[in-house]
């Protein structure tokens, strides 16, 4: 068992932390008070051909595995961009599994060129204001007329709709009370982000400012025949097979916002001098930080097996969701012991750990709650019974 990167994946780390070096803590701090997309960014990673790098070489991509993508998405959250990198990228390299893997040939050749280069940026209705976690209850309708579907319904926490030509949706083509079973009858649909039938309003959150999140109110939107991934009434089972990369991608996440956060912590209680000693020196400062990394690097670990199996077409659900609660969780906690090393200076914004902080709640939330994947663990690595 060998728990080493190869030369081509460190290759690939050291590649992507140049690539960021270029934006730095200002940028990303003048990107967190004005609000402003990180388009720059975004098209610094696309000429370099990251944003490809888990696509199909025939499609212009690299053709690697989610462990690549990985351990690219962790190196830009630990560069100090945090979320706000890490989510306006993560679309263009978790969205388009769905048509990799059920699409036909004429949608790959036609939809993923243009999220790989970096020409179109697409964002992800699935979550509905009344629904929830509970996707087998969406309630928007996606209605057939001759050659194209007219679909209405209302959608929330859909991040970067602001800026993206194009949107991954999810809707009930069949009536759920025509089902035999709830999970049946949803649709899966990457189609033009249409403003003329889809109002979009930005939801004012904690952080994460520089890419946006939104509700949006869908009214007849036209979607021809073409945009639909796979059969109809299938795509809640689309959904579920890209869950668990999108599990493993934001674990990683995670661990590389608690590695930036306790890297900062580390360098100040070196430089910070108190009663004629750096702060480091004392114990109380030492273990916690000792502590976080200790997690950091267990949760790390949990992420990168889940992502082998994955890579290797074995069953991952219950380490995806382990590495998503431990990574989240260790990623969370590293964030509160850096602003508690640097005391009162945590608290400025200047020191940009408190940044991180508001950015790591994203991962303690979202896509799944805690609770949820404690559950799938206890059903399906526990046997214990189902809880919901």
């Amino acid at each position: 068992m060998d728990f080493s990167f190869t030369p081509e994946q460190l290759q690939i780390a050291e590649s992507v932390s140049k690539a960021c070096e270029q934006f730095g803590d200002d940028y990303w701090l003048s990107r967190d008070s004005s609000g402003e997309f990180p388009h720059d960014f975004c098209s610094a990673l696309a000429s370099d051909g990251w944003l490809g790098i888990a696509m199909p070489e025939a499609q212009g991509g690299s053709g690697l595995g989610i462990t690549e993508a990985a351990l690219m998405m962790q190196t830009i959250a630990a560069s100090g961009a945090a979320m706000s990198g890490c989510s306006a990228v993560h679309m263009n390299i978790f969205g388009p599994n769905v048509i990799v893997v059920f699409g036909t040939e004429e949608q790959k050749q036609r939809m993923l060129p243009p999220l790989i280069d970096g020409r179109t940026k697409a964002c992800f209705g699935v979550t509905e204001p009344d629904a929830g976690l509970d996707t087998t209850h969406l309630k928007t309708k996606a209605i057939r007329k001759n050659d194209h579907y007219l679909v209405t319904g209302h959608k929330v926490w859909t991040s970067t709709a602001q800026v993206a030509e194009k949107i991954l949706l999810i809707a009930r083509t069949r009536p759920l009370e025509e089902c035999k079973k709830a999970s049946d009858g949803l649709s899966l649909f990457y189609t033009d982000m249409d403003r003329t039938a889809i109002e979009v309003r930005e939801i004012e959150k904690m952080g994460r400012k520089a890419v946006d999140s939104n509700e949006l109110f869908i009214n007849e939107l036209r979607i021809p025949f073409e945009d639909r991934i796979g059969e109809e009434g299938k795509g809640f089972q689309y959904l579920l097979h890209g869950l668990n990369p999108e599990r493993i991608l934001i674990a990683a996440e995670a661990v590389g916002v608690g590695k930036a956060a306790l890297a900062r912590a580390s360098q100040y209680a070196k430089d910070r001098e108190v009663f004629g000693r750096p702060i480091g020196k004392n114990q109380s400062i030492q273990h916690p930080l000792a502590q976080s990394w200790c997690e950091l690097e267990a949760a790390n670990l949990m992420c990168f097996r889940a992502a082998s199996l994955y890579d290797q077409g074995k069953p991952c659900g219950v380490e995806a969701n382990a590495a998503k609660f431990l990574s989240a969780q260790a990623g969370f906690t590293a964030c509160e012991r850096s602003i508690l090393t640097h005391g009162g200076y945590g608290y400025a914004k200047e020191f940009h750990v408190e940044r991180f902080m508001r950015e790591q709640w994203i991962n303690r939330i979202a896509p799944v709650t805690e609770q949820l994947m404690l559950c799938y663990i206890a059903e399906k690595a526990l046997g214990l019974p189902k809880s919901y």
